[in-house]
C-alpha cells in the first residue's frame, strides 16, 4: 500500500466522521480499545486455562484418546509427557499465534484491507473459541485461533497508529490506551473465564471465551463509521499503484528487524505467566482464603490489575516529567523497562530460595513480581509496539507490525521450551535463567541505543 492508497485505510479521520475528539484522541480509537479488550479476554481467558487444562484433564489417560489426529501430532515433541508435553504444546501455539500476524499484515496490505481482514480474523477466532469446548476438536480449535489471531491482531494495532499523522505526539499514548484495553480484558477474563473453567467446567468456561469475542465483533463493526467510510477498500488497496522503497525506508526495516531478537528474549520472563509460573502457582502458593482455594488463574487477574495500574501511572509520569524536562526516547523507556524486568524475576528466585520443606509459598515476593514486571511490561510491550509503528514506512506499515509480532513467536517458543525445564531443573535455577534473559536482552538495548538508535531517529525525522 502506498500513500495515494492510505485515505481508504490509514489517513485522519477528523474531517470524515465529523465528530469531535473523545477525551483527547479521536473516536477510533476507543473503538479499538474495547473491541481489543474483549478480544483479548477471550484470548487470555482460554489462555489462562489452557495449560492448566492439559496439565489436569485433557492429556491424563481416559482423555487424550479423545483428541482427534493426537498421536501423529505429539509426534512432533517425542516422548515428551505431562507438564513438559503441556508447556510444548502451549509454546508452539502461543508462538504460532505471532507468526500469522505476518500473514495477516500481507492480507491486509495487498489483498482485503485491514477492517475485512480484521472481521475474517475474528469470526475465525470466535469459531476457535466454541470449538475448545469439545475435546475431539482441540487441535482444529487451536488452529482456527493461530489463524483468526494472525489476521486480527496486526491490523488492529496498525489501525491505532494510522488513526494519526506521523508528526501527531499522541500517538504513544494512544497505543498506552490500547494497552490498557488489553489489560481491562484480562483482568476480567480469569475471574470468568477462568473461574468458570476451574470451578464448573473446563468447556464452560471455553464457551464464555467464545463469547467474548462476539462482543469484540460486535463493538468493531458499531465503531466503523469512527474509523473508515469508504466502500470500496479491498479494490482501492489492491489496485494502488506500488513503490519502491527508498534506501531511508530500508534502513529503518533493517534496524526493526534487528530489535525483534532482541525484544524477543526480553518478552520471556513476562510470558511464562501464562505456562510455568502458573503450574508452579497451582503447586506451591499458598492460595487458600478463608478456608478454600482460590482459583489459580486468578493470578492472572492480580498480574492484570497491576499492569493496568502501572500503565496509566507510567504514561501520566511521562507526561508530568516531560513538562520538566525532556522526556525519554522510546529505546531509553524500553532500557527501563529491562532493568524492572529483572528485579521482577529475582522476586521469583527469592520465593523460592526462602520456601520452607513442606510450606507453600506466602504471596509477598509473587506480589512483588507482578509489581516489578508490570512497570517493566509499560515501558517494553506498548512502547516498542509505537516505534515500530511510527519508524515503518507507510507502503507496508500493516506487514511491518506483523514482523514486530515475530518477536512473540520467538518469545512464545522459548517459553514453551524453557516450561519445560520446570520439573528437571531447581526452581531456584529456573527463575534465575529467567532473570539472566531479562539481563542479556537489556544489555543488548544498550547497545543498540548507542549504535543504531540515534540514525533509526534521524531516518523517522
Amino acid at each position: 500500500m502506498t500513500a495515494t492508497a492510505e485515505p481508504e485505510d490509514a489517513a485522519p479521520l477528523a474531517g470524515e466522521d465529523h465528530l469531535p475528539d473523545f477525551l483527547g484522541h479521536p473516536r477510533g480509537l476507543w473503538y479499538l480499545a474495547f473491541t481489543e479488550a474483549w478480544e483479548r479476554f477471550s484470548y487470555y481467558g482460554m489462555q489462562s486455562l489452557l495449560v492448566l487444562y492439559m496439565v489436569k484433564y485433557l492429556l491424563l489417560p481416559g482423555r487424550i484418546e479423545h483428541i482427534a489426529a493426537f498421536d501423529s501430532f505429539r509426534r512432533l515433541y517425542g516422548g515428551l509427557q505431562g507438564q513438559a508435553l503441556a508447556s510444548a504444546i502451549f509454546g508452539t501455539y502461543a508462538a504460532s499465534v505471532y507468526l500469522t500476524p505476518i500473514f495477516g499484515g500481507f492480507l491486509a496490505d495487498r489483498l482485503l484491507g485491514r477492517r475485512r481482514t480484521v472481521l475474517l480474523g475474528a469470526l475465525t477466532m470466535a469459531a476457535g473459541h466454541f470449538l475448545m469446548a469439545f475435546e475431539a476438536a482441540f487441535l482444529f480449535a487451536l488452529l482456527c485461533l493461530i489463524l483468526g489471531c494472525g489476521m486480527f491482531k496486526g491490523n488492529i494495532a496498525s489501525q491505532v497508529g494510522s488513526l494519526y499523522k506521523p508528526e501527531d505526539l499522541r500517538r504513544a499514548d494512544a497505543f498506552q490506551i490500547f494497552y490498557l484495553g488489553i489489560n481491562a480484558g484480562v483482568i476480567a477474563s480469569p475471574l470468568i473465564v477462568g473461574t468458570l473453567g476451574e470451578v464448573y467446567g473446563w468447556h464452560y468456561g471455553f464457551f464464555a471465551a467464545g463469547v467474548g469475542m462476539l462482543l469484540a465483533i460486535a463493538i468493531y463493526l458499531f465503531g466503523q463509521r469512527h474509523l473508515r467510510s469508504g466502500e470500496n477498500e479491498a479494490r482501492t488497496v489492491a489496485a494502488a499503484p506500488r513503490v519502491k522503497l527508498t534506501g531511508r525506508d530500508w534502513r529503518a526495516v533493517f534496524a526493526l528487524i534487528l530489535l525483534i531478537p532482541v525484544l524477543a528474549v526480553a518478552i520471556v520472563p513476562n510470558n511464562q505467566i501464562f505456562n510455568a509460573y502458573l503450574v508452579w502457582g497451582d503447586q506451591q502458593f499458598d492460595l487458600v482464603f478463608l478456608g478454600k482455594k482460590l482459583p489459580t488463574t486468578w493470578l492472572v487477574t492480580l498480574d492484570a490489575i497491576v499492569s493496568v495500574s502501572f500503565l496509566a501511572l507510567v504514561a501520566l509520569f511521562y507526561r508530568w516529567y516531560g513538562k520538566r524536562r525532556r522526556e525519554p526516547d522510546e529505546i531509553t523507556k524500553i532500557i527501563i523497562g529491562s532493568v524492572f524486568s529483572i528485579g521482577g524475576t529475582l522476586c521469583l528466585f527469592m520465593a523460592a530460595a526462602t520456601q520452607g520443606a513442606g510450606q507453600k509459598i506466602g504471596l509477598f515476593w509473587p506480589v512483588a513480581f507482578h509489581f516489578l514486571n508490570s512497570i517493566a511490561f509499560a515501558h517494553l510491550l506498548p512502547v516498542s509496539l509505537a516505534l515500530f509503528a511510527k519508524v515503518a514506512p507507510k507502503a507496508i506499515n500493516a506487514t511491518i507490525i506483523g514482523l514486530y509480532y515475530l518477536a512473540f513467536f520467538v518469545a512464545n517458543s522459548l517459553v514453551g521450551w524453557v516450561g519445560g525445564f520446570y520439573q528437571t531443573m531447581p526452581t531456584t535455577t529456573f527463575w534465575l535463567l529467567h532473570a539472566g534473559f531479562a539481563a542479556g536482552s537489556g544489555l543488548c538495548f544498550v547497545l543498540f541505543k548507542f549504535i543504531v538508535a540515534h540514525h533509526l531517529e534521524a531516518d523517522a525525522r
